[in-house]
């Protein structure tokens, strides 16, 4: 199945791209991708957390996936 990432922030640096297409089998949960990710994008694991959303909701890793969802990786932010 197809997906859509967004990257936000460093996680944007990382990935070289704001927006990626990924395949991922279907069935595949939050944290699967979360898995798939970090294999490609190895960087992305020295993050101390990177919160993952679907469709605009933060989602629990066991969440399964679905054709044409947008997850959208947020890393941390910090400001004054």
């Amino acid at each position: 199945m197809r997906i859509t990432i967004l990257s936000f922030g460093i996680a944007k640096d990382i990935t070289g791209k704001r927006f990626l297409n990924w395949e991922m089998t279907a069935g595949a949960s939050v944290g699967e991708l979360r898995k798939s990710l970090v294999e490609s994008f190895p960087r992305l694991a020295e993050l101390a957390s990177v919160r993952l959303a679907v469709n605009s909701e933060y989602v629990p890793e066991t969440l399964e996936l679905s054709e044409n969802d947008e997850v959208a990786l947020i890393p941390p932010v910090s400001g004054g």
